[in-house]
């Protein structure tokens, strides 16, 4: 039974009208089930009474509402003490007997908004949402994290300028001193001997996040060929029975399971039509998929969340983690989000890395709209999700955007500018 308080940041509420179907009887025989992964959190709300206005007061009221967040709901519901109550009464996993006594009206609340479900009703979208959700084995609080913290159509440079917090010069101005760059630790350290720099040391200290792409020149398909055949291409396979296959790849991944899935947004490659792409890493091939009337540009901006200096990539590349692939193995545990979340972070490394051996410039960012992205993709966001951005192609003969690259190793002379920090 996963039901807990937690304090989420309040964001503006619709609420479900639907309406439970009222020839289902409310009597005592029948059968309840409440939806497995549920929060409950008190909130208060802010209101303007003109009579406490006048009798002296600042006329402003708080109210405290009970609201219900759960990751098949679009959106949070608000209840009153007596539907608490009876949700703590309800089993998540069992079909029991309704609960003796209590207000019809509470419980055709909860059946309505999703929260409570009949045996033998015929599922409406919000059942049919928890009972593909309970086939996926997350861990309650992930599941809402993840839940809870997707973006739609979000801007993040204009939040960041708006605020003042797009450089590293405001961010000090508005939020005072970081945290020290190096932690304290006792004692000296002993040095070790360093070792000769070779050429994939050079390549390594090369890398820097690229927020100049050329615009006018295409990227070759050999080089997104190569770039994706080292980063994300099957090397080899374990096949314990027909229906168990294991992967092999160049990245490292918990339990060798290898849950991530790369979709393409082309803009400009040589050999490739603009438009979107599932990558195959079985095939290394790619297969068309359909877009809405939007251009590319726009959908790059929009997948960036307004990045503009990632939006111009001639290549963007979401990585999506199918989640049952890993919470087969890990079922309920608490570590298998944080194992999906290095998973991405592995694969965004090598690609990086191959990307700056290759000549090109390159970047991974998680501020993207993860909403927008799977509503054009058609993902489930609890089935598959994406999680983080990168994108590929030339980088520009000149710097428009600053870049954090205090070595010198990609631009010179070096521009003192200050980067970005979205």
């Amino acid at each position: 039974m996963i039901i807990g308080l937690h304090l989420w940041r309040s964001r503006p509420t619709h609420w479900n009208t639907r309406c439970f179907p009222f020839w289902l009887p409310m009597h005592d025989t029948l059968h309840l089930r409440r939806c497995r992964t549920l929060y409950l959190e008190p909130r208060q709300q802010t209101s303007f009474d003109l009579r406490a206005l006048v009798s002296g007061g600042t006329g402003m009221t708080l109210r405290s509402v009970w609201t219900a967040l759960a990751p098949h709901l679009p959106a949070p519901v608000e209840l009153n003490e007596s539907q608490v109550l009876l949700l703590g009464r309800l089993d998540p996993e069992r079909w029991e007997p309704r609960p003796a006594g209590g207000d019809d009206s509470d419980l055709r609340y909860l059946l309505a908004h999703g929260l409570v479900q009949a045996q033998g009703a015929d599922r409406d979208a919000l059942a049919e949402r928890e009972a593909q959700l309970r086939q996926v084995p997350w861990w309650g609080p992930a599941a809402m994290l993840h839940w809870q913290g997707r973006w739609q159509g979000q801007d993040s440079v204009k939040a960041l300028e708006s605020a003042g917090l797009h450089t590293a010069a405001g961010l000090r101005a508005h939020l005072g001193p970081p945290p020290p760059a190096l932690a304290p630790h006792a004692g000296e350290p002993r040095p070790l001997p360093r070792q000769p720099e070779e050429a994939f040391d050079r390549s390594l200290r090369e890398r820097s996040t690229c927020r100049n792409f050329d615009t006018a020149q295409p990227l070759p398909l050999a080089e997104l060929s190569r770039l994706l055949q080292r980063t994300l291409a099957e090397t080899g396979r374990q096949v314990v029975e027909e229906d168990a296959v294991f992967l092999k790849k160049n990245v490292p991944s918990a339990g060798g399971l290898h849950p991530t899935e790369a979709y393409l947004l082309v803009q400009h490659v040589e050999g490739l039509q603009a438009g979107l792409y599932h990558y195959d890493p079985a095939s290394h091939g790619v297969s068309a998929l359909p877009s809405d009337a939007r251009s590319m540009a726009e959908l790059a901006a929009l997948f960036t969340a307004g990045q503009h200096w990632f939006a111009d990539a001639p290549v963007l590349i979401v990585l999506a983690p199918r989640f049952a692939r890993t919470y087969w193995k890990y079922r309920h545990h608490p570590k298998a989000y944080r194992a999906v979340i290095l998973d991405v972070g592995h694969i965004s490394q090598l690609l990086l890395t191959c990307a700056t051996e290759q000549g090109l410039g390159a970047f991974v960012t998680a501020a993207i709209n993860e909403q927008d992205i799977e509503q054009v993709l058609g993902m489930d966001p609890m089935q598959l999700s994406p999680l983080a951005v990168c994108g590929v192609g030339w980088r520009a003969q000149q710097m428009s955007t600053s870049e954090f690259d205090p070595g010198g190793q990609v631009w010179t002379p070096v521009l003192t500018a200050e980067p970005p920090t979205g």
